[in-house]
């Protein structure tokens, strides 16, 4: 089967490799849509490890339900990518996402575990869900990172009428700052540094207004806005100017949710968010009753999360998708991969 694979430094190459082949206890899936999430792009840009089959977010058609009677061959179905355990106690309490196990065989961020840049996926069968008739396959695709930006805002105890600040266009802010909305939220102000992606958040409908983050005069603008700043601020780069912003905008005792993941050490003003007694807190995945949830909310349409699409590309086209959400001037937030979908060559 082709998949794509990690050959170096922001280098990705085709490769055929042998069939992945139905296991007890796991559900085989035939790979319709998958999303290029930000983890795909720490590890492309590292290179790192080399030979990952990358590619967590997707939907499919189940090929072979490794003896699950939850499931039948033809099923549309989605997944948790994740490998909790089970057993220890933060399972047990039904925190899935902060196991210690969890990430360990995750599918697509795992070299055990190949992920869906390629024809198929083997998925525990505990972490597979059905896809109602109502979902598509694009949005099939969106259901995993829009969890995750549900589960950020569930924990920023947003409030009708609060001012929210997203540090961060990229598709985990715009629907970090969707879900505000929908929580009644007052004012939704975005972040970015990239012009194209801020102008895309405010004609999506997902902020009241953006602003440039490299404008000298941002810290002025931004604090005329709220007086002494944000009651709730998600910070959805990770990185130290968009980590340290976040800070300073933060009010006194308001939230700050930490969204974005950084695979090296960062430089914040920690004087600032200590005297300002801000509530600063980290978010990573989502619980298996928000995923379930946020299918239902696609399924009923209280979302729509097919707006936020930009592309589809073939598994040949994938190194060209990752450049393009790397350029720091594409509008594109999320690009999906078809692997049924091969690429047209021009021959003239």
């Amino acid at each position: 089967m082709r998949s794509v694979v990690i050959k170096g430094v922001k280098a990705l190459e085709v490769e055929t490799r042998e069939k992945l082949l139905p296991k007890e206890g796991y559900v085989l899936i035939e790979v319709l849509k998958a999303g290029i999430c930000g983890s795909d792009i720490h590890y492309w840009d590292l290179g790192d490890p080399k030979g990952l089959v990358m590619g967590h977010e997707f939907c499919g058609i189940v090929l072979d339900n490794g003896g699950c009677e939850r499931f039948n061959v033809g099923d549309r179905v989605t997944a948790l990518p994740i490998s909790p355990c089970m057993k220890c106690d933060e399972c047990k309490k039904s925190d899935i996402q902060i196991c210690a196990e969890t990430w360990t065989y995750a599918v697509g961020l795992s070299l055990d575990n190949p992920g869906a840049f390629s024809e198929r996926v083997l998925v525990r069968e505990d972490m597979v869900r059905l896809l109602p008739d109502s979902i598509n396959d694009k949005v099939g695709a969106m259901i995993e990172p829009a969890a995750v930006s549900y589960r950020a805002v569930n924990l920023s105890d947003v409030n009708e009428g609060d001012k929210v600040l997203v540090v961060g266009g990229g598709i985990i802010g715009l629907l970090c700052a969707m879900f505000a909305k929908s929580r009644g939220a007052g004012y939704v102000a975005l972040t970015e540094t990239n012009e194209s992606r801020g102008e895309k958040a405010f004609k999506l409908g997902v902020c009241d207004e953006w602003f440039n983050a490299l404008d000298e005069n941002l810290n002025e603008k931004v604090m005329s806005k709220t007086g002494n700043g944000f009651d709730v601020v998600f910070d959805c780069c990770g990185n130290s100017p968009a980590l340290s912003s976040a800070i300073m905008f933060t009010k006194p005792d308001g939230n700050l949710i930490l969204v974005g993941i950084s695979m090296g050490l960062v430089n914040i003003p920690l004087v600032a968010g200590i005297m300002k007694e801000i509530n600063i807190k980290g978010t990573i995945g989502y619980s298996a009753h928000e995923f379930d949830e946020v299918i239902r909310l696609a399924s009923t349409n209280e979302i729509n999360l097919e707006k936020f699409v930009d592309d589809v590309v073939s598994l040949e086209e994938v190194q060209e998708a990752f450049e393009r959400l790397t350029s720091g001037n594409d509008s594109a937030v999320k690009i999906l991969v078809d692997p049924k979908k091969y690429k047209i060559l021009n021959l003239e």
